[in-house]
């Protein structure tokens, strides 16, 4: 589909994106009671779901990014704003996440969607939902994105679309970018959760073998990768890992409308990021680029109640394009 001129202008301080970035998570105060299901795997271990229900035949599935949870920010806000237009949501809180550590070794990664078909036919199976539209922020993006383009023989009638905001949707470029200078704030932020969490895993699984001083030294995605990522998920290199993980070569078979909403400013982001030749080229698949939003930010004000962009554009999205009434 054509490309969207995006609407979203907000006022001067937003306008830095590392500025609109981080008052999204530092400021926002929307908060969610939760009713969580844990359901049990396949492979012996858990997935905590947050249901967030008002009684909608319309359910969407929200996925949280990098070190996220259900707790997030954008996350919350969205929630809130869903079930005040009358939808049902859930939050997929990716494998160790949620709170407590799950059993394995193996918890996720940008390209693991056999998680997300997973949950996807557990809410099919268990509940009676007409609609279900998959919403996913960074990572949660690449996983809806690349879940929707892959699967595009099996999967269901009841999945109607999906949505992806702040999405490295080609990860060897854009870990280049989180490499540089400029995003070494947020990659100290990344690292002091994901260290803990691999030398927690080192000490619960010690056939694990974890080299706990290139641990220490990491600085880099590609170092983690090294040690965690390419060893217990099976991947010849971390180049590997990438170009299987990435979504970018999937988003041309997706089959139902779709949106990506990737800002001009997120520092994340890496130009393989935008994908306007496939977009422009594809019945379903949309692409919106506003100028300013930073990474998973789009705040518009200091004043709460002209900070809903995103939710505006997701709801709105969800009505004219995947023609589910709100």
């Amino acid at each position: 589909m054509p490309v969207f001129t995006s609407d979203f202008s907000p006022t001067l301080p937003f306008r830095n994106g590392y500025f609109n970035t981080m008052y999204r998570p530092l400021f926002m105060k929307d908060t969610c009671q939760y009713l969580r299901k844990r359901v049990t795997t396949w492979d012996n271990d858990f997935i905590d779901l947050d249901f967030s229900l008002v009684g909608s035949k319309t359910l969407v599935l929200l996925i949280h990014g990098l070190e996220g949870s259900s707790e997030s920010k954008y996350i919350t806000s969205n929630t809130k704003h869903l079930n005040n237009l009358g939808l049902d949501a859930v939050c997929f809180n990716l494998r160790g996440c949620s709170g407590e550590d799950n059993k394995l070794l193996a918890t996720y990664h940008s390209g693991k969607t056999e998680d997300v078909d997973f949950v996807l036919n557990y809410l099919i199976r268990n509940y009676d939902y007409d609609n279900i539209v998959m919403v996913g922020f960074s990572l949660g993006g690449n996983l809806t994105l690349k879940y929707l383009g892959e699967n595009t023989s099996k999967l269901s009638p009841k999945i109607k679309g999906g949505i992806a905001v702040s999405v490295p949707i080609h990860i060897a470029s854009a870990e280049k970018e989180m490499d540089k200078l400029k995003n070494k704030l947020y990659m100290e932020v990344f690292f002091k959760t994901m260290k803990n969490k691999l030398l927690e895993k080192a000490h619960k699984f010690p056939e694990y073998n974890l080299d706990k001083d290139k641990l220490f030294k990491a600085t880099k995605f590609k170092h983690l990768e090294y040690l965690y990522t390419v060893p217990v998920f099976g991947f010849k290199s971390p180049e590997d890992y990438w170009e299987k993980a990435s979504s970018k070569q999937f988003v041309s078979n997706i089959d139902r409308p779709a949106l990506l909403i990737n800002a001009k400013d997120d520092t994340f982001l890496s130009k393989e990021c935008f994908p306007f030749e496939e977009a422009n080229s594809s019945e379903f698949f949309h692409l919106e680029v506003p100028d300013y939003g930073g990474h998973v930010g789009f705040m518009s004000s200091f004043k709460p109640a002209e900070n809903r962009w995103l939710e505006n554009r997701i709801a709105r999205f969800i009505e004219e394009n995947i023609q589910i009434d709100i």
